[in-house]
């Protein structure tokens, strides 16, 4: 039998994980891509204690988990080539569901809850160098032949450099939202609002795409549009960022994403204060923004190791 066959899982399961991921879209406007992921991560697991325990199990077989059967998951999913990191991704969304589904039913789940994260060295972010962000800025305009294009693709990847915009944040602005004001309230992954300070250079690129852009603008259009005027794809970014990456004999990590890491680097070395990168990136945790500061220690650690006569 497959080990990911949904069949595997009782309909009593699949119902339960229905209602779990509609819950959390209705109440915590989780992100799709979210929800998916949950799905098959999930699944996944009922599929793999539904052939532990010898068939489909309903209800009652999850609250018999054991301590056991959760190492018996672990070992079965890296004998499978899965990683430290997916498996660690892959247990909490375990961990959500199974806790979720003991308040429901009224069973005790620390067997489940209890289990230790795999550890994982986590990869710091990296970020371009000032230099760096802003030849990308000024080699993105060059990848069209279209002036408002280039244009249109200054102003996006300007956002994601200035303001510390995800990619899907710049090109989920509307319209309405233009011209754009001195400060944008953005909302996230999970629904969570933020307002973001926008910089003159960022409103100056957007009005000059927006004084070029053929296409009329609407309050309920999207803001920055494809050739066509539908709304401008994520992909057509990252590949014109991709063509200036290699024209400037970047790295591939030199991806639009980066150019938001970019931001939150460069103002945590200006003295910028970590609590207040974390509301403008819009990260839930601090632990997520102290990356940076591991990677601002290691560019310190750089400098000293070159400039120091005993290095």
């Amino acid at each position: 039998m497959n080990a990911q066959d949904p069949t595997l899982v009782s309909p009593a399961a699949r119902d339960a994980l229905q209602t779990w991921l509609e819950g959390l879209r209705a109440l915590e406007g989780a992100a799709e891509n979210t929800l998916t992921a949950y799905r098959g991560d999930v699944t996944e697991f009922l599929c793999f204690m539904s052939l532990h325990f010898g068939g489909p199990q309903g209800l009652g077989a999850l609250r018999q988990i054991t301590t056991g059967d959760m190492r018996a998951w672990m070992a079965s999913a890296r004998a499978s080539g899965t990683g430290a990191r997916s498996l660690a991704r892959k247990l909490s969304a375990i961990k959500k569901f199974y806790g979720w589904l003991a308040r429901g039913e009224g069973f005790d789940p620390t067997a489940v809850l209890s289990t230790r994260t795999p550890k994982f060295q986590k990869k710091l972010p990296r970020p371009l160098d000032k230099d760096a962000a802003r030849a990308m800025i000024d080699t993105v305009e060059l990848q069209s032949r279209h002036d408002w294009v280039a244009a249109r693709d200054v102003a996006v990847v300007t956002l994601l450099y200035g303001c510390g915009l995800r990619i899907s944040e710049a090109l989920g602005l509307l319209g309405r939202d233009a011209p754009l004001p001195a400060t944008l309230r953005i909302t996230g992954k999970g629904g969570k609002e933020r307002i973001v300070p926008v910089l003159a250079a960022a409103r100056e690129a957007v009005d000059r795409y927006l004084t070029l852009c053929p296409h009329p603008q609407e309050p309920a259009s999207p803001l920055f549009r494809g050739v066509r005027g539908g709304a401008l794809h994520a992909r057509m970014i990252q590949g014109v960022v991709a063509d200036a990456r290699r024209q400037l004999g970047l790295p591939a990590s030199a991806t639009p994403h980066a150019m938001r890491h970019s931001f939150a680097t460069h103002l945590l070395e200006a003295g910028g204060d970590l609590r207040a990168i974390q509301e403008l990136l819009g990260h839930a945790s601090l632990s997520t923004t102290q990356a940076y500061t591991a990677v601002n220690t290691a560019h310190l650690m750089e400098i000293y190791a070159r400039a120091h006569p005993k290095a």
